[in-house]
């Protein structure tokens, strides 16, 4: 965890840095004062991995409290034992700590994996999966979650939201900064008309920035469908993609998770961009090829 967080953080400064220096001569050829662009990008740099760095280190007690699990601590029943017993095989072949294992109620076969690192995670099923799966769907289902973990994916995702909150946080501000200039003729900008240019602007990179994200999320689906595979069987994987399929639930997951759910919300066109995950028929046919 803290060499892929060392990586996007020297990555970043490394942007940074070269970022500064175009915004600098831009500052000369538009003719505009940016104000104290260093300064700028160390405080978006520190907003913008502070939020998402935060996000991802209370993401397990998040989840628990928002889905209302019960975390398996000593299994009740023969289910629960299965559960925890596949959870640990699996968590022993993927290489990575026995993630804590807990059962949320919702009507949906769903799962999924959270927590800030490969060796403090989370994982947990619906009941709606426990009723409507046989074992070999949902140990499947478990391995793909597991491969999430063991691919440090919520890591990852919470890297890649950092980085791009940053880029939101200073091109809205310079670009404002600048078409105020324009419009206006004040060098020195920060009047309300640059006020609103970058709140509009704010949500426009923004809305480019989550095309990126769920881009990877889509990716690292695909990913952890070839991870589930390999720690329980293709025909298992592919046959619990496909019950997932003829099961008409939609995902009840709440937004913060949502995300790391096997099953999650798809669309067609420009939708389709601002999807977590691709369609099911698309990644059954990816492991059927692979």
């Amino acid at each position: 965890m803290f060499k892929r967080i060392g990586l996007f953080l020297a990555t970043n400064l490394a942007v940074m840095i070269l970022l500064s220096l175009v915004l600098t001569v831009l500052q000369g050829y538009f003719h505009v004062r940016l104000g104290r662009i260093g300064f700028d990008l160390v405080i978006a740099t520190v907003f913008g991995f502070g939020g998402a760095l935060f996000s991802l280190a209370i993401s397990k007690w998040v989840a628990k409290r928002m889905t209302g699990m019960q975390l398996i601590e000593q299994p009740r029943n023969a289910t629960e034992q299965w559960l925890v017993e596949t959870v640990r095989r699996q968590a022993q072949a993927a290489g990575v700590k026995m993630p804590e294992v807990g059962i949320y109620e919702a009507p949906e076969i769903n799962a999924f994996a959270t927590g800030p690192s490969r060796n403090n995670a989370l994982v947990a099923v619906s009941t709606g999966l426990l009723r409507a799966m046989s074992r070999d769907e949902a140990e499947a289902v478990l391995g793909h979650e597991l491969s999430h973990v063991a691919n440090g994916d919520m890591v990852t995702m919470a890297l890649l939201q950092g980085v791009l909150n940053t880029f939101v946080i200073v091109l809205s501000r310079v670009v404002g900064r600048i078409i105020d200039s324009a419009i206006s003729g004040n060098r020195e900008g920060g009047g309300l008309a640059y006020f609103v240019i970058v709140n509009v602007l704010t949500i426009a990179f923004g809305l480019l920035a989550q095309v990126v994200v769920m881009w990877f999320s889509r990716w690292r689906e695909f990913r952890a469908d070839s991870g589930g595979a390999r720690l329980a069987g293709k025909e298992k994987m592919i046959g619990a993609l496909q019950r997932i399929a003829q099961s008409s639930g939609e995902s009840t997951l709440p937004s913060v998770v949502a995300a790391f759910g096997i099953s999650g919300g798809i669309g067609q066109g420009l939708q389709g961009l601002f999807m977590s995950h691709p369609p099911l028929a698309v990644r059954i046919q990816r492991l059927r090829e692979g």
